[in-house]
């Protein structure tokens, strides 16, 4: 079952970071539905809040 489902959250921030970890691998890929076990909807909101807080600099494109 979906996370934001069962949590009944419907907004995904781009500056929660640490729980945007739990959807990205260890080279900083936005892991696939079947990994994430999320809903289509969530699981889009998910990608679009990583993408975000790639750019304003929270989350890095690529390990170190």
């Amino acid at each position: 079952m979906c996370y934001f489902c069962q949590k009944n959250i419907n907004n995904v921030d781009f500056k929660d970071v640490e729980l945007l970890h739990r959807f990205v691998s260890g080279f900083f890929k936005i892991k696939a539905r079947k990994k994430t076990l999320l809903c289509s909807h969530h699981q889009k909101k998910v990608a679009i809040a990583i993408k975000r807080a790639r750019q304003m600099g929270l989350m890095p494109y690529t390990p170190k």
